[in-house]
């Protein structure tokens, strides 16, 4: 069997998991609901507090779908009932960010100002303290769209080895390289 299809999702205390006959899975928690479409050859139930992810056969393209699927709907409780947050930290002199409702606007060293526009479902807050590097806080229950708008903000100024500038997450360890040497 697959070593993570095989896990039991355990559902919290709030939350509530429900399959209707098209194989949708719906998850409804203290902090809102996610649907997600699942393959009709993966069977998906309810048992006591726990979602048992089950599959027909051994093919490889059965067992591939049961670790997704089970790792989509694990994702899914964890979204409704905990939610994602992500921190992503400002290096370099100049740079700034600051948050107007669903705006992000960002300061990065070119000639404009960088401004993107979130999804209703992404929450921002960004935090600039004197002498310290701006941080940029996003909250989501989708871990899929947290995902992608956190890698599309860090890539406008991905962090380079050599000065460490650029956008990084809070606590992440750059491999810096050393410049050139001057020679004699």
């Amino acid at each position: 069997m697959s070593r993570i299809g095989k896990l039991p999702v355990n559902l919290p205390k709030g939350v509530t998991l429900s399959v209707n006959d098209a194989n949708l899975v719906s998850v409804k928690g203290p902090l809102g609901e996610l649907t997600q479409a699942v393959n009709k050859d993966i069977k998906v139930e309810v048992v006591g507090n726990e979602i048992i992810i089950s599959r027909p056969s051994e093919s490889k393209n059965h067992k591939s779908l049961h670790g997704l699927y089970r790792a989509l709907i694990h994702n899914m409780v964890v979204g409704v009932s905990e939610g994602y947050k992500k921190e992503l930290e400002l290096v370099g002199v100049g740079y700034r960010a600051e948050a107007k409702g669903q705006n992000l606007e960002m300061s990065l060293g070119f000639s404009h100002e960088v401004l993107i526009q979130l999804p209703d479902e992404v929450k921002v807050e960004t935090k600039t303290e004197r002498r310290a590097n701006p941080i940029i806080t996003l909250t989501c229950i989708d871990k899929q769209l947290m995902g992608h708008v956190v890698a599309k903000i860090r890539s406008l100024r991905p962090p380079e080895p050599y000065k460490g500038k650029g956008i990084k997450f809070v606590g992440e360890q750059l491999r810096r390289k050393a410049g050139k040497s001057a020679s004699v």
